[in-house]
């Protein structure tokens, strides 16, 4: 069993409240969910307005499974014109780790 997970630090466009945040967040969340089949939320930067961090989690029979699903979320998320996408770290455990 592989594990693998990506978190994505965001900058959020024209946001000036925490009503605007939740509505660019959770559309994204919901859309990352529906379309890739992986677990993710926010993770992060909830005090912040303008930055967001989404946390993904995808489980495989191998690694690289793991690695071409993270790759699409990130591009996908990248590709978002609301936000920008600040940084990804990724993380992938197998039956070794």
């Amino acid at each position: 069993m592989w594990t693998g997970t990506l978190e994505c630090d965001l900058l959020l466009g024209d946001v000036a409240s925490l009503k605007q945040k939740r509505s660019v967040v959770r559309p994204l969340v919901a859309e990352v969910r529906r379309r890739f089949d992986v677990a993710v939320a926010e993770t992060g930067s909830s005090d912040l307005l303008r930055r967001a961090e989404v946390g993904v989690a995808v489980v495989a029979g191998d690694g690289a499974h793991c690695t071409e699903v993270l790759d699409a979320v990130e591009r996908f998320v990248a590709q978002r014109p609301e936000t920008d996408l600040l940084a990804a770290h990724r993380r992938l455990l197998g039956p070794e780790d």
